[in-house]
């Protein structure tokens, strides 16, 4: 479903969410302080105006009330802290507001953040599990100790079905959600006595340790 999104704070982080969200094809509004990173972005958005994030009466002149969400991805904790407390005054539905470490992440969520991210945190986690699981090509945290990755599957997998491999039902089981061909095939939440193939990515959700234990036998 297309919808209206604003995006406050064009850094790295910022920019690259709005960029994506409008390839997505919502309608994103950007918003910065920094003339300089309005003016980059103004072709790759819907529309991009130069604001204070903390500014109410050029929040509620925008028309940030009748958007679906709001991300804050403004680094600096008073202006993102801020930023949150308007949007949700304004009546924005849903707050998306990026936090620098633990502390921040819980004052956003008791100002109203619907949810928090942390983009170093998360990019750090992917990259640590790429490099402790060569097969792994990207992983998503789920909970502490429970994740979702891609995995490209080791030669000793190919020709053989996911039962004879281990991946099944359980709780410490690794569960294979989808396996894609390279076909462009895709197989969703495929049964025990599907075949594993050269050029498969199966997308695997389970335990840390489990898919642990996959990389090792790699």
């Amino acid at each position: 479903m297309r919808k209206q999104v604003v995006v406050l704070g064009l850094g790295r982080f910022g920019r690259m969410v709005a960029i994506t969200l409008h390839q997505l094809h919502h309608q994103v509004l950007a918003v910065d302080s920094d003339a300089q990173r309005v003016q980059e972005i103004i072709p790759l958005v819907t529309e991009a105006v130069r604001a204070e994030a903390t500014d109410e009466a050029a929040l509620q002149n925008l028309g940030v009330a009748a958007f679906d969400a709001a991300v804050v991805a403004v680094g600096d904790i008073p202006t993102s802290l801020m930023a949150t407390v308007l949007l949700k005054r304004l009546g924005v539905p849903f707050v998306v507001a990026r936090a620098n470490d633990d502390l921040h992440g819980v004052t956003l969520e008791k100002l109203g953040a619907d949810r928090v991210v942390y983009p170093e945190r998360e990019t750090g986690l992917r990259l640590a599990h790429a490099l402790n699981y060569p097969d792994v090509v990207d992983y998503l945290e789920v909970t502490r100790d429970f994740g979702v990755s891609k995995l490209t599957p080791p030669e000793h997998f190919i020709g053989h079905t996911l039962e004879e491999l281990g991946l099944g039902r359980g709780r410490d089981a690794l569960n294979v959600l989808v396996i894609r061909r390279s076909n462009n095939q895709v197989v969703v939440l495929p049964d025990r006595f599907e075949r594993v193939l050269k050029g498969d990515l199966l997308i695997l959700a389970g335990r840390d340790e489990s898919l642990e234990r996959v990389g090792r036998s790699a």
